[in-house]
Formats: structure tokens, sequence, C-alpha cells
């Protein structure tokens, strides 16, 4: 096998550490032999990506004082204790102080493997939790809205929210729905010198046509029947801030004359009045389809698209940034826990293929709709992600278990580069493989590590 995990083995008896070795390195695991529990406390670091096994009797640090050692440095690395034959009650205390396993004299290779096998599949899914946990914390400190991710598509978007925050142009954002445009809208204005103003979002989808005019722009007194008293519009409401129209595509063809010249003049008037108001705002519009051939179908102005089409900026579906899936998913599971006062569980390999295989129809509102789901139920469901998506819409499938293995070889790679920013040999030694290895993976899956050294924390949604 290409990765060999480092598994340290403590004995004071030579031929016990020569026997546990040859057996662990036969079975593609990497032994590392040291004779007290001293040496290997010294060798031992946070991110050590294996497992411990060590006899219990040695003199000076026996291997009870050495498990609680190691609890307290990390108590999510795995301690395998070596028993006597008949030390029931040593292998019971063993196991309340926290103990992952123990072996009783004399074991079989094929225990000793077994026990190796699990403890390092767990220590791989603790690290990964963590990884994935620490990276979340980073991003999150970004400055507006977070944003979430690290493929290289959103990488790009990340880049082109900051820049566009810093202009003064209006933007026209490009997504399917729940891909998160509201999130950028959001990102842009809060990164923006208006992020001290309102951000005004309006629904144009959602705002009855008989209304619309008036939400938008207002009106004074006695402008129509049922208008009491006067009312600020959207717009005028938004001064010095930014208006976020959302499924612009929606908004009637009378009313898209009116906001033209709004956009043009960059000045309103209310219902009932001859007296127009000056704006000082940033127009941020979001649309589900393709303007330009809504316009050239004659469904949406075509000067109005022209006069919001300065920036346009696609937001990519979730399909399409599929290494993304687990982070987000864990930032969205933070929220709703934190948010109910629960604890969010860690993901598992079984979890993490199936968030993998689903094709997201729903995008990243489906994903967080299932992370909620997850936190408030999952407890029901055994934590089983798969049990809690059965009846989502998916027109996919699965996808193949190759597919699926090179998603999951990728994003542990990503997440080492970014824990390690960047460095070949510390990569190397967490993720137990030769460099020759993962410079052979790393051209697979196109990651460079350069990118990771000076990496950009912000992302999309």
């Amino acid at each position: 096998m290409d990765d060999t995990f480092p598994v340290m083995v403590i004995d004071d008896e030579a031929h016990l550490r020569i026997t546990v070795g040859q057996t662990l390195e036969l079975a593609g695991y990497q032994p590392q032999p040291f004779e007290s529990a001293q040496q290997a406390l010294d060798h031992l670091d946070r991110d050590f990506s294996g497992v411990l096994i060590s006899d219990i009797r040695m003199p000076g640090m026996d291997g009870m004082a050495l498990l609680r050692e190691v609890r307290q440095r990390d108590p999510d690395l795995p301690v395998v204790l070596i028993t006597g034959h008949g030390d029931i009650s040593t292998a019971v205390e063993a196991m309340r102080e926290g103990a992952w396993d123990f072996l009783e004299k004399p074991f079989s290779n094929e225990q000793l493997v077994e026990v190796v096998r699990r403890g390092i599949e767990k220590r791989r899914l603790s690290l990964e939790n963590r990884y994935l946990k620490a990276e979340l914390e980073a991003q999150q400190s970004a400055p507006g809205p977070r944003l979430v991710g690290r493929t290289p598509v959103i990488k790009r978007l990340a880049s082109m929210v900051q820049r566009i925050s810093q202009v003064e142009a209006d933007v026209l954002l490009f997504g399917e729905t729940g891909s998160g445009k509201d999130l950028v809208a959001r990102a842009i204005h809060e990164r923006s010198a208006r992020s001290a103003h309102p951000f005004v979002a309006i629904n144009c989808g959602a705002v009855p046509e008989s209304t619309i005019e008036s939400e938008l722009f207002g009106h004074e007194k006695g402008a129509f029947t049922g208008a009491v008293e006067r009312r600020i519009g959207k717009f005028e409401y938004a001064q010095g801030g930014t208006v976020f129209l959302d499924e612009i595509e929606s908004m009637p063809l009378a009313l898209q004359v009116k906001l033209l010249r709004v956009l043009q003049e960059r000045m309103v008037e209310r219902l009932g009045s001859n007296t127009p108001v000056e704006l000082d705002i940033r127009v941020i519009a979001a649309t589900k389809v393709d303007l330009k051939a809504t316009a050239e179908a004659g469904e949406f102005r075509e000067d109005l698209y022209y006069r919001l089409n300065v920036v346009t900026l696609p937001i990519p579906p979730l399909r399409e940034r599929l290494e993304d899936i687990p982070l987000l998913f864990q930032h969205f599971a933070a929220v709703a826990a934190s948010r109910s006062g629960m604890e969010a569980p860690p993901l598992d390999a079984g979890s993490v293929s199936a968030l993998l295989a689903h094709d997201w129809p729903g995008n990243a509102r489906e994903l967080r709709n299932l992370a909620e789901r997850y936190v408030l139920l999952g407890v029901t469901c055994d934590y089983r992600l798969d049990r809690l998506m059965e009846g989502t819409d998916s027109d996919s499938g699965e996808l193949p278990l190759p597919r699926q293995v090179e998603l999951f070889e990728k994003q542990l790679i990503s997440q080492s580069l970014v824990h390690h920013q960047g460095r070949i040999s510390d990569v190397c030694e967490q993720l137990g493989v030769p460099r020759k290895t993962l410079y052979d993976k790393l051209r697979k899956h196109d990651l460079k590590p350069d990118h990771y050294r000076h990496h950009d924390r912000e992302a999309s949604p």
C-alpha cells in the first residue's frame, strides 16, 4: 500500500519490538520502536497521524502512566495497551482511563493488525474533523458574512468579491437557486466603504405587482387609496448603503422602465410627488436565469440588462465544488448547533461519502437544511446522514466508488496542505506517504503547494 501510517511500538523488551514491528511493516504500516515511554513522548506531537502500542509493565514510566500523559496531550490519539495473560482487571482499568483497545499476550498477528487498522481509521477521522474545525474558525474570522470554501473556483470568486467591493460599480449575480447569491451580495456590501450603512434586500418575485412600485420608491400621503401617510421606499431607505434586487427577472416590465431611470439618474420620485430625491446607493441584482437570453426573448428589457451588466459575477453550483461540501456542511452544522444549544457531531467516512454522492439540486440551501436536520434529528438516526438524506431529490444516484475515493483523497491532502502551509515534508510525515507518492498525487489532483503557502482564507458560501 502507498499510504503508510506510523505506529509507535513501546516496550522494554527488544524481541517484542522487533516482532510487532515486522508484523506491522508487512501489513503496510510504519513501525517506530521505542524502549521507554519517555522516548516515545519526546517524539510525539499533536498531529501524529498514527497509533501508540505500549506494554503496560515497563521500568520507569509504565503503560498506564503513558496513557494518562497521552490523554492529557491529545485525548483523540488511540493508545493500545499490551497486558499479561489473565490480567483482566488491568485491562478494564485501561479502558476506563481511555485506552483505545488492549491486546492480551499472547496475541495473533491478525489481532494486532485489526486493532491497528481500526485505530488508524479513528485517528484519520479525528484529524480530519480537527482540520475542518480549524479552517472554519480561520475563515469565520474574516470580516463580513462567513465565506466557506477552498476550491479554485471559490478562491477566484472570493478574489472577485474582494476586488469588486472596493469599487462603486453595480453588480449582477448569476447563479442557481440556493447557490448563495444573497450571501455574496452581503459579502460585497460588508467589505465595501458602505458597510456602515443599510443593506436592503428585496425579492422582486415575492412582492405583489400592485405594491412593488410603492415598496421600491415610496409614496406620498393620498397618492392612492389606502395611502394614509407618507412612506419612504426601499431605495431611499438604503441611502449610503446597498440595494439588493433578488430575482430581478421577476420584476414587471412596466416597472423596469422606472428602475432603469433610477439607475441612470440616481434619483427617485415617490408616488404622488414631483420632487426627485437624490440617491447615494449601490445596486446589486441577482438572477437564476440567463438574463441576456430573456431580454432577447422580449421578457426583460434589454436596455436594463445592459445597465445592470456592468460587472457579472457567476456563483458556482455545489456540484462544481464537491471538495468544499464537508467543510461547508460542518459550518452549517456548527451554526445550527450554536443556535439550538446542541453539539454538532463530527463526520465519519460514510457521511462524507454520502455527501459527495449527492448531486445537490438545491445547492448550499439544501446542504444547510440537511446540516440542521443532522444536528436536530441525527441522534434518532444514529447520526447516519444517508438515513436523513432518504427522500431527498436526486437524479444522479451515487458516485462510482473510484470517484468517491478520489475526492476523499484530494480532500485529505488539501486539508494537510492548508494545515502545514504547503510544507511538503510535514505533509508527507502527517499523511505517512513517501515524497514521490505525494508529488504524484499532487499532480493527479492538480494541487499546488505554493498556493497554500500564502493561501487566501476567503472563500465562498
